[in-house]
């Protein structure tokens, strides 16, 4: 059997020469909008379906830009996710003959005006041929590139009204080169427009502006038609140049922190091109990347193009929201992870600042399954095939001054090809390095690029272990950051500062793609019926699906924030130091200042500005104490908060936008005292001490005052982590599950009645095993007219050596529905971990038990307050205060543990009627292991003997 045209290698027929992305004022026509659309589950679909006068009336509507799986699903297409193995079987470039494939149709008028009709399609997945007038005007694959047709010839002349069909295949040849690790979705889910091209018009335009030693040049090379002259105007700069003609000017530099753009034009008889012009020069230097003859460090994030309810049909408030919450959050650099994105993410990229790593659209992962047989990277019958998509991606993405780097494509393995694509993207475009990651001797590659590298091989990356010369280190992807977590950012940054020779990094990755359910939440790979997925691992990001920052995101920018600071010693004691890390921006020069905040356990006693500065790039300064600071309490914790704010408003952020923030402790409160004192007394078959009660035989507490409690126990599990699971890095869960640390069962061994104690002694341990864990709980109280404090000791010992640490110690509780809301003293506003958390601050807080939980796509521990001093219970009837001796972490839910870990979503947890109170005096760190290192040394729990105490207090109602 003849093989079908789009099982060719490469079966591109019609195409125009790839070229830039234009802002042109020829005469255009959107056919973005609602089209006709018959899906057919295979290829072989009816032809007369292309016809022009084919009776559409019948057929569903779907929106384009979209994709058909999450408009029209059927049982043969469905959304599936799969991070690394294709869907289908490999046989390059035969594709299943279950091919899914849709029809559209959109009847659509001409632009006025004369010159050729051509037809742009920004993206279209995986593989399209187009009829106009039902005339066949050209074929395409590629789906992250556009690509233009000529359709002049095939448009009838007797029709006003002119009818385009597009029928597209989900499986092509191409779909061999394009295994990135997302949903497969299929469409036209980039727009369509149809083009005037004028006479004497502008056919493309290659704008070269550099800038070194205070000065910026200029040429901009203009192929026009007819033999059009064309001219250049930049009129902030005077300037008035013929194509082609190079000047140099006075202008400001382009960069990420002061994206400095000039509008200009192109102008031939015919059409006009705008044009945002950025001067700057990227280079490596001496194995260092510079950016305007600076050292720079890039603080970036890989971005994949998602909606939850669009996929990857994004539109440009999605892209402007991506942008901003971006700035916002200190992030300076974005991977287009793994093809050209929106072209408008560009544009946006180039007004507010971000450098780009522009990803060519090829992934060939999935062929290391078969060791890398038959790839296509390393196979002369490709080479065209991926020439073509770095051809695209160059030729349209060119202009931009936020593009600094191109990337030939991610996880292909090693070949040939690949060193084409690069000669190619080297002869087009010397002006920027190249970048490529998966062949590790980096023969076209500009930088020594790695993913996931743990701390320790980062560092002996830079102290010149397994270097390469001249060649700048970067950390493509890292700090895997799904579900909790990452853990480890600030280890990982402090690495990334210590060398010139390190260009930072990329957090993998943006945004969690959890596409939205019908009944509510969002879904994940098995979802949607496929057999073959990879579950949660595509819920991975640092923004939950809606673009609501995680945890994670106000981390990374605590750690990435220009304005740093960090804890000095001192002969006066503990003192902040400010370092400016920026590369060009000077801090506290008027267009930002430091504020001094002091406070008295949580309470503001004093709010300044400093009179510091100005601090140029690099340049650090000791942040003295106001002089007027007034004497603290001798009973206080006293704490300065300094943060480096914006005097004005910016495009992405109001005045008053904190560049960085620190904390330092300048007077530690008194170590909190255990109460003791009140007498053990016995009423019936309970035990009163103190506010509390206790059942005389087992020792259970019962209650707190008026507040019933019930299941109080040793705690030392958490429902796993994405982290914890390590998919594909390191891995804790298993070893935890193999102690049976989920299944524990108590003993109690002595309930021991003092005259002004109560110790209960238990054995914690699980079935079908010999190791255990002996606590013991000692009880003691205070009475006073406020219903005086309950005070609890407790003491953990493991009989054995376990092998692994321990997920949580600690002790936990069930309390009333009712307790719905919460009030601290201790580190907040959000969650933090031992090695999370970075963003919290020591201070007073309120919120909600539904307020401190964070909605991962799948259910994991979270939520936890660290660094508690006092926190209050409240709600409609009585309340319960716990004090941390000094400190402790709480997590409060309405589901219990068990009930977290087996639920699959965020909107499936149910509460069951309580209140489950978790105080822990350490947690094991959460760590990036999920895809990559596991938690730091410092940050491990493990199983030692430890003991700690806590006060609870009732309160009324």
């Amino acid at each position: 059997m003849r093989a079908a045209w789009f099982e060719d290698r490469f079966p591109v027929t019609g195409a125009l020469p790839a070229r830039s992305h234009l802002r042109t004022d020829a005469p255009a026509v959107s056919l973005d909008g609602q089209w006709r659309f018959r899906l057919s589950p295979h290829a072989h679909a009816p032809r007369e379906q292309l016809a022009a006068d084919h009776d559409d009336s019948a057929w569903e509507r779907i929106a384009v830009p979209g994709h058909w799986q999450l408009q029209h699903p059927r049982e043969f297409s469905r959304p599936a996710y799969t991070n690394v193995t294709y869907p289908f079987p490999l046989d390059p470039p035969r594709v299943p003959e279950e091919n899914p494939t849709g029809d559209h149709r959109r009847r659509f008028t001409l632009p006025p005006g004369e010159g050729r009709v051509v037809l742009r399609f920004e993206g279209v997945d995986s593989a399209f041929e187009a009829h106009v007038d039902g005339t066949p005007v050209g074929r395409s694959v590629g789906s992250r590139l556009p690509v233009e047709l000529d359709v002049t010839d095939a448009l009838d002349p007797e029709r006003d009204e002119h009818v385009l069909a597009v029928r597209v295949h989900q499986w092509s040849s191409a779909s061999y080169l394009e295994d990135q690790d997302m949903w497969w979705l299929s469409g036209i889910f980039r727009s369509v427009t149809v083009l005037r091209r004028p006479p004497r018009g502008i056919d493309d335009v290659h704008v070269h502006a550099g800038w070194a030693d205070g000065t910026g040049t200029l040429r901009v090379e203009v192929a026009t038609r007819d033999g059009a002259a064309a001219r250049v105007l930049v009129p902030e700069l005077s300037l008035d140049l013929a194509a082609g003609e190079e000047v140099s000017v006075a202008a400001e530099p382009w960069s990420a922190e002061s994206p400095r753009l000039y509008d200009a034009e192109v102008v031939t008889p015919g059409e006009r091109v705008r044009l945002r012009v950025g001067f700057r020069t990227v280079a490596v230097v001496d194995g260092v990347f510079t950016v305007n003859g600076r050292p720079v460090t890039l603080h970036g994030v890989n971005r994949h193009e998602f909606h939850p309810d669009r996929g990857r049909a994004v539109t440009r408030q999605d892209v402007v929201d991506d942008v901003l919450l971006m700035k916002r959050h200190h992030v300076d650099a974005v991977r287009t992870s793994h093809y050209p994105p929106h072209p408008e993410f560009l544009d946006l990229c180039d007004e507010h600042g971000l450098y780009v790593v522009d990803e060519c659209d090829l992934e060939t992962h999935g062929f290391v399954e078969v060791d890398w047989r038959q790839n296509p990277s390393d196979d002369a019958r490709w080479e065209r095939a991926c020439v073509d998509r770095m051809t695209r991606t160059v030729e349209r993405d060119k202009n931009h001054a936020c593009v600094v780097l191109w990337s030939l494509g991610n996880e292909s393995g090693t070949g040939a090809n690949l060193s084409a694509m690069a000669r190619w993207a080297k002869d087009r475009d010397p002006s920027r390095p190249l970048h490529y990651e998966h062949d590790w001797n980096y023969p076209d590659s500009d930088v020594h690029s790695t993913m996931y590298a743990s701390h320790e091989q980062v560092a002996a990356i830079l102290a010149g272990d397994g270097a390469h010369e001249g060649k700048p280190y970067l950390q493509c992807e890292y700090a895997h950051a799904m579900g909790n977590g990452p853990g480890g950012l600030a280890e990982y940054q402090e690495l990334f500062d210590s060398s010139d020779r390190c260009m930072g990094g990329f957090v993998w990755e943006w945004i969690d793609h959890g596409l939205r359910l019908p009944g509510g939440g969002f879904g994940y790979g098995g979802d949607f019926g496929e057999r073959l997925h990879d579950g949660n691992f595509v819920a991975d990001g640092l923004v939950l699906p809606d673009r609501t920052p995680s945890p994670g995101l106000l981390d990374y920018a605590h750690v990435v924030s220009p304005a740093r600071f960090s804890v000095e010693e001192t002969p006066s004691g503990d003192l902040l130091r400010l370092t400016n890390r920026y590369a060009f921006t000077v801090l506290l020069d008027g267009s930002s200042s430091l504020r001094l905040d002091v406070a008295d356990d949580g309470g503001l006693v004093l709010s300044t500005t400093a009179e510091v500065g100005p601090l140029a790039p690099g340049e650090s300064v000791l942040v003295e104490l106001p002089d007027d600071l007034p004497p603290g309490r001798p009973d206080a914790e006293r704490v300065l908060t300094a943060t480096v704010v914006t005097a004005a408003a910016s495009p992405h952020a109001p005045a008053g936008h904190a560049l960085g923030s620190g904390q330092v402790v300048l007077a530690p409160a008194p170590e909190r005292a255990v109460p003791s004192g009140a007498p053990l007394r016995r009423r019936g078959g309970d035990l009163l001490l103190g506010p509390a009660a206790f059942d005389a035989r087992t020792g259970d507490l019962l209650r707190v005052g008026d507040l019933p409690v019930s299941g109080f126990a040793l705690d030392l599990w958490r429902a796993p982590t994405d982290n914890d699971r390590g998919v594909h890095g390191d891995r804790v869960e298993p070893a935890w599950r193999a102690l049976r640390l989920d299944d524990l069962r108590t003993r109690t061994a002595l309930v021991e009645e003092g005259e002004d104690f109560l110790r209960v002694a238990v054995r914690v341990a699980p079935p079908g095993g010999d190791t255990g864990f002996a606590a013991t709980f000692t009880w003691t109280a205070s009475e006073d007219e406020d219903g005086g404090a309950l005070g609890l000791r407790v003491e953990v010992a493991p009989e054995r050596e376990l092998g692994a640490p321990l997920p949580r110690l600690g002790v936990r509780l069930r309390l009333p529905r009712h307790l719905a809301d919460v009030a601290w003293y201790g580190r907040g506003p959000g969650e933090a971990y031992a090695d999370t958390g970075l963003a919290t601050r020591l201070g007073r807080w309120s919120g909600t038990v539904d307020g401190w939980q964070t909605p991962y796509v799948r259910p994991q521990e979270n939520g936890r307050r660290a660094g508690v001093r006092v926190l209050d219970l409240t709600g409609a009837g009585p309340g319960l205060r716990v004090e941390g001796v000094p400190e402790i972490g709480v997590s409060a839910r309405r589901w219990s543990t068990a009930d977290l870990e087996r639920t699959a979503h965020a909107h499936e947890l149910r509460e069951d009627g309580s209140v489950h109170l978790h105080l822990d005096v350490a947690q094991h760190g959460i760590g990036t292991g999920s895809c990559g290192p596991g938690a730091l040394p410092q940050h491990r729990l493990d199983a030692a003997p430890a003991a700690f105490a806590l006060v609870l207090r009732p309160l009324a109602g």
